[in-house]
């Protein structure tokens, strides 16, 4: 595993031993980012259940201003805090330690607005996604025109909307799946 592109490109990053943590692949990043590239200079990212880091870490290489890396396992959150440190960085990001809602809720209260929230949950939690789709529908996080991104098993569909959170774009590369939502104002 490694950063695709930017100012930390080709670097290796670590994952946790054993299978509790599946990293985003490098293929599936390269495409994400891809399709974001136009609005990723000084952007925003809320990046939950964040495993490795790799989504995070490839938005701060690529110009984000800020990412705030969700994750409450302590192999994970090991994993992000040695490949911040093997990188050098250190401005520009926070670690929360908690669960994915209480860490929205958090955000929440600090009046956060993101640019973009991207939540890979561990696919035996497909609760996961509601619950969050749901509260990202009701909440002020994402900014107008921010992005809610869902990577998800082919096997598995989210759903196409959350209250007007509605799924604009899906992609599909091998066995996972990226599905887009964003505000429709409504």
């Amino acid at each position: 595993m490694r950063v695709i592109a930017g100012k930390f490109r080709s670097r290796k990053l670590v994952a946790p031993a054993g299978v509790s943590t599946r990293p985003t692949s490098d293929r599936l990043r390269e495409t994400l980012f891809n399709v974001l590239a136009p609005e990723l200079e000084g952007s925003v990212w809320i990046d939950l259940f964040a495993g490795t880091g790799a989504v995070g870490i490839e938005a701060i290489s690529r110009g984000a201003a800020m990412v705030y890396f969700v994750e409450s396992g302590k192999p994970a959150l090991h994993a992000i805090r040695r490949n911040l440190a093997d990188l050098a960085i250190q401005s520009g990001f926070e670690i929360l330690d908690r669960e994915a809602i209480p860490a929205l809720r958090q955000l929440e209260a600090r009046r956060l607005t993101s640019d973009f929230c991207f939540l890979d949950p561990p696919y035996r939690k497909a609760g996961a996604y509601e619950q969050v789709l749901g509260l990202l529908s009701e909440s002020a996080l994402l900014k107008p025109g921010g992005s809610a991104i869902a990577e998800h098993d082919k096997h598995f569909d989210p759903g196409e909307s959350f209250g007007p959170l509605v799924r604009y774009r899906k992609l599909r590369q091998g066995d996972a799946v990226l599905s887009f939502y964003r505000h429709t104002g409504a």
